[in-house]
């Protein structure tokens, strides 16, 4: 097969897709996000960033992980849908009234409607801390900011959720047995899921195939062929990594009565560069893993829990942001480099000819159908 993938006819059909690839991508923009993190010296003012984002990319989603005033002001009149986050250290505070109403008056009322914020998110991975006093402020914290919004009228437009990482399940293997860690199931997560049942909110998930893959189950982790993993309860075939992750969640989810409740994926990614010696670390691995996972999460083929669906989900991370801690993984999960030329190109950018010659749009698109029947034809004669 190896020899069949490696002739000049494949390389040319190889091209030919790249050069369709704009035909392919269009939808990302309703589903496809990203996390903009700048924990990094090099970056760009972000109202270049926003209109960066606006005029050359798909992209028309946005995290970010504070409630930077300049950001904020940045994506005003863009018409990118902006989530915000409340650090965790001010959850204990957030829940009390006067607190609240502060938080809002300050990061949220002088920027819409002109910057389109549509969710706050309270803390990241907060049962991931072990911090006692953050868990149990969590959901009092969501219900005391939810009271603050209604104040203003602004609750029908802006949701508040909150992420976890899979750490939050004692069991994930096979899907089918996914249940939440005991304590916090019913003392914690109970609470949360009733409050994002009641305001129409999404339950925000951090999977990260990268983080559980090894050498044995890379192809697993990147949608590429493999034998795949088969859940003997449901006699269902997973063939990729992210679809076990997400249908654990569901699981924990229906476990508790809550599976209506809608899974966004707020994280995921692959770093384009790592330690010496990483395994599947480079920007093609990078590269492949991005490009298929915006095509699985679009495809509306769902998992094999959750079929016939679309699910929203945030890239981590625009940036590739140098003043991270940690390994050298951390430090490059960016789609972009400083300067806004892709790291490596996963189809989100506007394709350049369409920006410098708007009026020949049908042409092109012309030129690309065209090369679409070519590409068709090469395939039959193969």
């Amino acid at each position: 097969m190896d020899k069949v993938f490696n002739t000049p006819l494949a390389h040319l059909l190889g091209a030919l897709l790249v050069l369709l690839a704009p035909i392919f991508i269009q939808g990302v923009e309703g589903t496809i996000g990203v996390n903009y993190g700048t924990d990094a010296d090099d970056l760009p003012p972000p109202v270049q960033v926003a209109s960066f984002l606006r005029d050359s990319t798909f992209i028309r989603r946005v995290r970010i992980f504070d409630a930077n005033p300049e950001i904020l002001k940045a994506f005003a009149r863009t018409g990118i849908s902006v989530t915000v986050n409340v650090p965790n250290d001010l959850i204990p505070q957030l829940t009390m009234l006067s607190f609240a109403q502060q938080w809002v008056e300050i990061n949220v009322l002088p920027y819409v409607p002109a910057t389109n914020i549509v969710r706050i998110l309270v803390g990241n991975e907060v049962i991931s801390t072990a911090n006692k006093l953050l868990i149990v402020s969590l959901v009092p914290a969501m219900e005391t900011l939810q009271a603050a919004l209604v104040e203003k009228s602004l609750d029908r437009h802006i949701r508040i959720s909150t992420p976890h990482f899979l750490g939050i399940l004692s069991n994930s293997s096979p899907p089918s047995t996914g249940k939440f860690r005991p304590g916090y199931d019913i003392h914690v997560l109970k609470p949360l899921l009733e409050f994002l049942r009641a305001t129409n909110s999404p339950f925000m998930i951090n999977p990260y195939p990268f983080f559980d893959s090894s050498d044995n189950t890379l192809d697993y982790a990147l949608f590429r062929p493999n034998p795949g993993v088969f859940d003997e309860t449901t006699q269902l075939t997973y063939t990729n990594m992210l679809d076990a992750q997400l249908d654990a969640v569901f699981s924990a989810l229906k476990l508790l009565d809550f599976e209506d409740i809608e899974i966004v994926i707020a994280e995921t990614g692959w770093p384009s560069r790592g330690d010496p010696g990483q395994a599947g670390v480079d920007t093609g691995i990078a590269a492949e893993y991005n490009r298929k996972l915006i095509q699985h999460v679009m495809s509306g083929i769902g998992t094999p829990l959750m079929p016939n669906r679309t699910f929203e989900t945030y890239i981590f991370a625009l940036f590739n942001e140098d003043l991270k801690p940690g390994p050298t993984c951390e430090r490059n999960f960016g789609l972009f480099k400083p300067d806004m030329t892709p790291v490596y190109d996963i189809g989100i950018v506007h394709p350049r000819v369409a920006n410098a010659a708007a009026n020949t749009d049908n042409s092109h698109t012309n030129s690309r159908t065209n090369l679409l029947l070519l590409l068709l034809v090469c395939l039959m004669c193969f």
